[in-house]
């Protein structure tokens, strides 16, 4: 179990603060259509959010693994604190705007925004939070000290300077006040915004109101890299999903065959789907059995080459096909060779352009903002499920843990996590002794 400082939990405040800051504000943009800082500082920081975390990453630990105690207590928390927040607006500060909006009335929009936020927090800790630890771990510590006691002292001036000017002025001046802080922030939002429209699609006008120049666009239009990740996102999903019940039916083995710790996603065939999508979307003209051939070639390849990747960099073997005939090594078969050509016509000439078509009538800017969540999730979930891996395989030789995150990961993903998880997962060692007997 991970012990944190009065300087670690003081960092993670600032640093959970500012995320949360940037999902409100991404969350308002889309939802309200106009950009407007919705904390009480001029600062980019949430507190509630920071306060919050800060509170999670200490209390969950001692509720070992029990996911619903878990779920419990972070509803309990952003309970608590938002209602704190509300008293302090309305006895404090005196906003009703900021009271009416932050408190925790009971009610059933409140309710179930209440269970969306403790199940985005439990998401957060478990995917988010230990590629933060292992970021911070490699941090030297005067700049972590730095940063906590420089954030700390911004933050406390620009809360007494609100303070100031909400409880001395006017009851009509703190809305000025707020509206004046928060429209330079939405400035510059918005001018942000504009130039990476204006590079990612230049037939907006500049004159033209943001919000007007969206109807304008196609949202990842052409093969780009926003509809690459969708790609990528859709098929690593149906993939785990076919190979699941495939396994299941045929095999009679019902069990996990995602690539990562959370979610069934098989990056297997998300990233396959991408090498299929950029190497043959120009034979989607041609006849049948040029994709196929392709298919057939490139399918079998990339299957080999993950095969040998995992087993270089992770030490473990998630398939063995030695046991079928014409197999290549024991990591791919002229039968699986096959079935990566059919999958490639079927692809490129029929579910490909569909999916096409579908992800671009998703809304330009939401799906900016979708995406790069979407990138920054699976990019989190992929590092820690790599980590993880990696401890699994030297636990065996190096028992005790090495720093925060090895005591993180061997508290989290022990032997019987990973094992569960993936129950067909050996290490190399023992697959290379097993192909000799």
């Amino acid at each position: 179990m991970v012990t944190y400082t009065i300087n670690d939990l003081l960092f993670y405040f600032l640093l959970y603060a500012f995320l949360g800051w940037l999902v409100e504000v991404a969350y308002y943009s889309v939802k309200d259509r106009h950009f407007v800082n919705r904390g009480f500082i001029s600062l980019p920081f949430q507190i509630p959010c920071g306060i919050s975390f800060a509170l999670l990453i200490q209390a969950l630990p001692f509720l070992g693994k029990n996911y619903v105690l878990q779920f419990i207590a972070a509803a309990i928390v952003f309970a608590v604190i938002q209602s704190l927040t509300g008293v302090f607006s309305e006895r404090v500060s005196r906003l009703s705007r900021w009271n009416s909006e932050s408190s925790f009335t009971g009610s059933r929009k409140n309710w179930l925004e209440l269970f969306i936020r403790a199940a985005f927090g439990l998401l957060i800790y478990y995917v988010v939070h230990p590629v933060l630890l292992a970021g911070v771990s490699l941090m030297p510590r005067w700049i972590l000290l730095l940063l906590v006691w420089v954030g700390m002292g911004l933050l406390a001036f620009d809360f007494a300077a609100m303070l100031y000017a909400v409880r001395f002025r006017t009851d009509s001046a703190p809305e000025e006040i707020a509206r004046a802080q928060t429209q330079r922030f939405a400035d510059r939002i918005t001018r942000h915004i504009w130039k990476r429209l204006s590079r990612a699609y230049p037939g907006i006008e500049r004159e033209s109101a943001l919000w007007e120049g969206e109807k304008s666009i196609v949202f990842a239009k052409g093969l780009c890299w926003d509809k690459i990740i969708w790609i990528f996102l859709s098929c690593a999903l149906l993939g785990d999903i076919i190979e699941t019940f495939y396994c299941g039916l045929v095999g009679g083995h019902w069990m996990n065959r995602s690539s990562v710790l959370y979610g069934p996603f098989s990056f297997v065939w998300g990233i396959g789907a991408v090498v299929l999508t950029v190497t043959l979307h120009q034979f989607e003209e041609k006849p049948d059995r040029y994709v196929f051939v392709g298919g057939f070639l490139i399918g079998g390849t990339y299957e080999y080459l993950c095969s040998v990747f995992t087993e270089l960099v992770f030490g473990t073997v998630f398939w063995d096909y030695s046991d079928m005939p014409l197999n290549i090594g024991g990591r791919t078969n002229v039968l699986f060779c096959f079935f990566w050509g059919l999958l490639a016509v079927v692809w490129v000439k029929i579910l490909c352009p569909r999916l096409n078509r579908g992800i671009e009538k998703i809304p330009p800017l939401a799906g900016k903002i979708v995406t790069w969540v979407i990138v920054f999730f699976m990019a989190c979930n992929g590092l820690l499920t790599a980590a993880a891996m990696v401890r699994y395989h030297t636990r065996a030789s190096r028992p005790e843990a090495d720093g925060a995150v090895e005591a993180f990961l061997d508290w989290q993903y022990d032997d019987a996590y990973m094992e569960a998880r993936w129950p067909n997962m050996i290490v190399a060692d023992s697959a290379s002794q097993a192909g000799e007997d």
